[in-house]
């Protein structure tokens, strides 16, 4: 198993932010509203199960 320096994945994780990690395709306002939603929904639910506060 090979074992992986913190130098070297920071390395790593740099280039391919950098590159963009080959989806140019995402719409960032797409995706950022998406998880806005999902979270919105989790917030709901989560107020929903906690009737006693």
């Amino acid at each position: 198993m090979p074992t992986m320096s913190l130098h070297s994945t920071a390395a790593q994780l740099v280039t391919l932010a950098s590159e963009g990690g080959g989806h140019e395709n995402l719409n960032p306002y797409l995706t950022g509203g998406g998880a806005l939603v999902v979270l919105l929904v989790l917030l709901w639910i989560t107020t929903r199960f906690n009737r006693d506060r």
